[in-house]
């Protein structure tokens, strides 16, 4: 009989909770808020920011905006109880729009609506187009533009070369963006650009002139040297420093090629003292924009038909400086190869792939002319013995 008493007894108070918790949420409260007092507009550039002040109710939980935007989509923009203004976005027009704005309380009443309209000012997709300046580069063009509201836009550049067009499309929410366009040809071609914004609002495609890339080379390297007495050891086993600037790239395949350097602890005062430096002369002058970078490929004793790429002891992560004099250094980037390996240590197909192919890397912009190039190895994949690389390629202007 006890035990049928407090189980009678618990399941009571299981329901007076459960119609407790549940008249928090659902009170019955049916009351709407008062609505909202508009205090100003202001109209942006494919929008506009409504300034309002907020009823007295205790419960109110945030402001929403309804309208229909450019594109004839009913759209809806919340704002917090805590804010006095809610912005409206994504249009494309220079006519007059009404908006309707509701107080929501926290039973999800909404208020009566409150109308207001206001006429936009040109979306700022006109005037990212407006701004765009395309010049020649190494291999390319650089493209630059502004984004005075800082939201998403979508470059698309058409390249038209001999007749056959060809489409890069860039992304940005940067205030002031430039991109570097590689891989094109050193011919007249005509560049074209159309913008558009996260809502699908667009401006029309419009010719931005003909333009002809600088001619891009690859770095000749039989005139490269190591100055040693600024550089790692790095000639141990079969590994020769020198391997780094060989133009050959090792293979997975056999060890016949043996094209790469191996930096020992044992040669380097007993430890990796980070940073590694590789100190190369050219012994010219050179620019570069863009370098090619491969890792150690061969596995003595390692799994059949399974690269090194990514392990232990090849080269990760490094900084890249140039100079006139090897003294005064010029900072150029820092870079790093990346980690495709899961918890187990496998690494994806396409990854191994890639690494065969050599690790694309670009610099900001073009570098000033140089004579001497600083590799700075930061890390590797964790060995505290050894660090591998096999090649190193430059592209730019040569022998300046």
């Amino acid at each position: 009989m006890k035990k049928t008493f407090i189980l009678f007894s618990t399941l009571v108070f299981t329901l007076v909770s459960l119609i407790m918790s549940c008249s928090k949420t659902d009170d019955g409260d049916t009351t709407p808020p008062s609505p909202l007092t508009v205090t100003s507009t202001t109209p942006t550039n494919g929008g506009g920011i409504i300034s309002y002040e907020l009823p007295s109710d205790s419960d109110i939980l945030y402001v929403t905006a309804v309208y229909t935007n450019s594109n004839g989509e009913e759209i809806s923009r919340v704002s917090s109880k805590y804010n006095t203004d809610i912005e409206v976005s994504g249009l494309n027009q220079t006519t007059s729009i009404t908006i309707q704005l509701f107080v929501v309380d926290e039973s999800y009443n909404r208020s009566i609506p409150v109308e207001v309209e206001f006429t936009p000012l040109p979306s700022f997709i006109y005037l990212v187009q407006e701004s765009i300046e395309i010049v020649p580069d190494l291999g390319g063009v650089k493209i630059s533009w502004d984004n005075i509201e800082s939201k998403t836009v979508f470059v698309f550049l058409h390249i038209m070369n001999a007749g056959v067009e060809e489409v890069r499309i860039l992304s940005s929410n940067n205030s002031e963006e430039t991109r570097f366009v590689r891989g094109l040809e050193s011919v007249e071609m005509t560049f074209s650009t159309r913008i558009e914004d996260f809502e699908g609002n667009t401006t029309t495609l419009e010719e931005k002139g003909n333009v002809t890339p600088l001619f891009e080379q690859e770095i000749d390297k039989s005139s490269w040297s190591l100055i040693g007495n600024l550089s790692v050891d790095g000639n141990a086993w079969e590994g020769e420093m020198t391997n780094f600037w060989d133009n050959v790239v090792d293979t997975s395949a056999a060890s016949n090629d043996d094209s790469y350097f191996i930096i020992w602890r044992d040669q380097n005062g007993g430890s990796l003292n980070w940073p590694l430096d590789i100190v190369v002369d050219m012994n010219k002058n050179i620019k570069i924009h863009r370098f090619t970078l491969w890792q150690r490929a061969y596995w003595y004793g390692g799994p059949d038909g399974l690269p090194y790429y990514f392990q232990e002891e090849n080269i990760k992560a490094f900084d890249l400086y140039s100079s006139n004099d090897a003294q005064e250094w010029t900072f150029l980037g820092a870079y790093d190869i990346g980690d495709p390996r899961d918890g187990e240590g496998n690494i994806p197909n396409a990854s191994l792939e890639a690494a065969a192919s050599g690790h694309d890397f670009e610099l900001e912009g073009v570098s000033e002319a140089f004579r001497y190039l600083k590799i700075s190895i930061t890390s590797n994949f964790g060995s505290e013995t050894y660090v591998h690389g096999s090649e190193i390629t430059l592209f730019g202007l040569d022998n300046l």
